[in-house]
């Protein structure tokens, strides 16, 4: 059966049917996608190796698609999955989707529908680690900024103004501005409202400021 080569993106075919994971193997191949066969969910998930996406049969001896899906949920690993279904397994397959499946694919396939849901799987898989890696770059920033400025930080994007941050952290306004550009530079935020949002990214605050807030009004910082 062809593998994955290191410069291949690597689907991942879970399948008990030899037949079925031998063609689609092959048909991965001639479009320059690498894959894995795995004969059961348990095989899979003994698995160390990493896969871009997951082509997965909603029913199997041993653990079901769901199944596998739960437990790689609870990994907190799981890449996009693409559920192989039987006609009668449709309520099973939307199942998948609303636990987060990226989409479902009824057996016997169309090939290029289903390298069309693959290659658009893929394009998420990536938007997804670029997003990851994007928030990790973050995360670094932020710890470097200092601990007065990390407080700024969240009361900025809580809403209050230069002199109400001033006064809540016994600081003066025009400290408060001098820090809260320190802020926007080390973080790359080009205005208040990007500043806001990489603070939700963070998780700093749970949601944005209503429209009316201070944060989209005048700071206070004295002229």
């Amino acid at each position: 059966m062809p593998v994955d080569t290191a410069d291949q993106p690597s689907i991942a075919i879970i399948d008990d049917d030899d037949d079925l994971r031998e063609s689609l193997a092959w048909l991965l191949q001639s479009v320059g996608l690498g894959s894995q066969g795995y004969t059961s969910g348990d095989a899979f998930l003994a698995s160390s190796r990493h896969h871009e996406v997951l082509l997965l049969d909603v029913r199997m001896p041993g653990l079901s698609g769901l199944q596998v899906q739960q437990r790689l949920a609870e990994r907190d690993r799981c890449p996009p999955l693409i559920m192989m279904t039987g006609h009668g397994d449709v309520p099973m397959a939307v199942a998948a989707l609303k636990a987060g499946a990226f989409d479902f694919i009824e057996k016997p396939f169309n090939q290029q529908q289903l390298i069309d849901v693959i290659q658009q799987a893929l394009a998420y898989h990536q938007r997804q680690q670029r997003a990851q890696a994007d928030l990790e770059a973050l995360r670094q920033r932020y710890a470097g900024l200092r601990a007065n400025e990390q407080a700024i930080l969240v009361e900025v994007a809580r809403g209050l103004t230069s002199r109400e941050i001033a006064e809540k952290l016994t600081l003066s306004a025009k400290t408060v501005e001098v820090y809260r550009q320190r802020i926007m530079k080390t973080l790359g935020a080009d205005s208040l409202a990007h500043l806001v949002r990489l603070a939700v990214a963070l998780g700093l605050v749970t949601a944005l400021p209503r429209q009316d807030s201070d944060a989209d009004r005048d700071t206070g910082a004295p002229s």
